[in-house]
């Protein structure tokens, strides 16, 4: 543990300060494809029952019309997080018709690809411009790889517990920038670490064959419709199927705020030759907002993001730049297809613990050789992370990845510990408890599990995802929502459907000025 790690941990742990650790805040976003009875990607038109996708504040799409996500409300504990993400699938598999919410992160068979449909958001200019930004996407990625699922985290400290930082360590920058330049500090460790995420929670070690279109590709075939890696843990971050040059150089190292807010800015304002070629209209038809390397901030792939709670009108960029960091959104997770919920109640303390440490911990600038270090160490364990005597890069040095990991989840001990004394119990030891387990064995790990499952019962990929889909109805469908609960969510329907009438009746304007306006937005903020 460094003398920093402990200065901080000693300041915690004071009966005065403990309780700032109950204070942390919590959120989940979790997509999930709605697929028919079969496991066919579902070609239906969003459910008017769960409400509008544009305005709901829990229930909306993601890149394809069939792509739900669920978003929660912060919360304190993570256990009330969980459990209003429960509460929202067990609404939506009650209003899903014959459809039900497919269990893995990687789709099933997909339709031809431009038959996929592309989630629409109504007339409003908003609505008009997010579903134009999705056609950027399909021009760009592909709409296969937009078919793809995963899970958020979105984690903050309180704001008293960065004063007590600041002033504990007499630092001279004002309060916001000391709480973004932490912020940042947190995601730079993440990047050092989160290779050991992918290892314990990876889960996506095969696929459907028909997912990569024919495209060449090093997947061995497990049966005729299954690909996959023997040691893999997650295909889905893999760069498996992204050839996108377009972000090739993308990749700031989070060593200050304004260069990462600089690059983005950047990004969303140089044109692009490719894009370019293409233009944003067709006979009249808008193909995508704009010619730039990114249409929109998020465009950008990342594992990790700082965010900022965006004000109406606001965009991403603008909010960081004038208030600073709030929390971060962790988007490395995968799916866990053995969970009605994709994740648990274990994984989201593990991660409270982990996200914990990043923060505290020293957390030097990186350089040009360890930030190609951090991707290539997460890289290989995304593509080979099982692999006996797999080595990753530390320092400089060769370490081999089960005494690293080792290691890293022993120097979470002492911050699992002081999270039970602020919480009182032991959750979250028994939470880390459960990793060391994978660390040891690495067949605990949910890839190992998929792929013997997959050999076990002699199953397809698709075949294993429909049978844990339709598990996972059966679970929800079973402990249907209180009458009050139930209410709630009609209500809250109505309220989105009546929201996006109103959104829709209030625009003037044309759709052309609207989005020339979205995006003289970036240039002229900051300039």
């Amino acid at each position: 543990m460094s003398d920093l790690l402990s200065h901080r941990l000693a300041l915690l742990a004071e009966p005065n300060h403990l309780p700032l650790l109950t204070q942390c805040l919590h959120g989940i976003e979790r997509e999930c494809l709605r697929v028919d009875s079969q496991g066919q990607l579902a070609m239906t038109g969003h459910p008017p029952k769960l409400g509008s996708a544009l305005t709901h504040p829990q229930i909306t799409t993601d890149y394809s019309e069939a792509l739900l996500e669920f978003v929660t409300a912060a919360a304190t504990e993570p256990a009330a997080t969980l459990a209003e993400l429960d509460r929202i699938h067990r609404f939506a598999c009650a209003n899903l018709d014959g459809e039900y919410l497919w269990s893995p992160s990687m789709p099933g068979p997909l339709p031809a690809e431009e038959t996929i449909p592309i989630a629409r958001y109504g007339n409003s200019h908003i609505g008009r411009l997010k579903h134009v930004y999705r056609k950027g996407l399909a021009l760009r990625y592909g709409k296969t790889m937009q078919c793809i699922a995963g899970i958020h985290y979105n984690f903050s400290l309180p704001e008293s517990f960065w004063s007590l930082l600041h002033q504990s360590e007499g630092d001279t920058r004002n309060p916001r920038d000391f709480q973004s330049e932490r912020y940042i500090a947190l995601i730079r460790n993440f990047r050092r670490y989160s290779w050991l995420l992918m290892y314990l929670f990876g889960a996506s070690p095969a696929l459907d064959r028909n997912f990569l279109r024919d495209h060449r590709h090093h997947l061995q075939q497990l049966d005729a419709d299954t690909l996959y890696l023997p040691w893999a843990t997650s295909l889905r971050m893999s760069d498996l199927g992204y050839h996108n040059n377009a972000q090739a150089d993308l990749t700031p190292c989070y060593n200050d705020l304004s260069s990462y807010i600089d690059s983005l800015r950047r990004a969303v304002s140089t044109p692009y030759a490719p894009y370019v070629a293409i233009g944003t209209q067709r006979a009249g038809e808008w193909l995508q907002l704009n010619t730039n390397i990114l249409q929109i901030e998020n465009e950008y792939y990342s594992i990790i993001r700082p965010k900022r709670v965006v004000r109406s009108g606001e965009r991403p960029i603008q909010a960081l730049m004038e208030r600073g960091v709030q929390y971060v959104e962790v988007r490395c997770l995968d799916i866990d297809p053995f969970l009605p919920l994709g994740i648990d109640l274990d994984a989201a303390r593990f991660l409270d613990a982990f996200l914990l440490f990043c923060a505290l911990e020293d957390s030097p600038c990186l350089d040009a050789r360890e930030c190609a270090g951090c991707t290539g160490n997460f890289l290989k364990v995304v593509k080979e992370g099982r692999r006996p005597g797999l080595h990753l890069q530390r320092q400089g040095q060769t370490v081999p990845l089960t005494a690293w990991a080792a290691e890293l989840v022993e120097q979470l001990q002492p911050l699992a510990q002081l999270l039970d004394r602020a919480h009182g119990g032991t959750a979250y030891r028994d939470a880390l408890h459960l990793q060391q387990a994978k660390v040891a064995n690495p067949e605990l790990t949910p890839s190992a599990r998929v792929l013997a499952t997959l050999r076990e019962r002699g199953e397809s990929f698709r075949d294993f995802a429909l049978r844990q889909s339709l598990a996972h109805a059966e679970t929800f469908r079973a402990h249907p929502l209180s009458e009050a609960e139930q209410q709630a969510f009609v209500a809250a329907t109505r309220t989105s459907l009546m929201e996006q009438a109103e959104q829709e009746r209030r625009d003037s304007g044309s759709f052309d000025d609207f989005v020339a306006a979205y995006q003289a937005s970036i240039q002229n903020s900051g300039a």
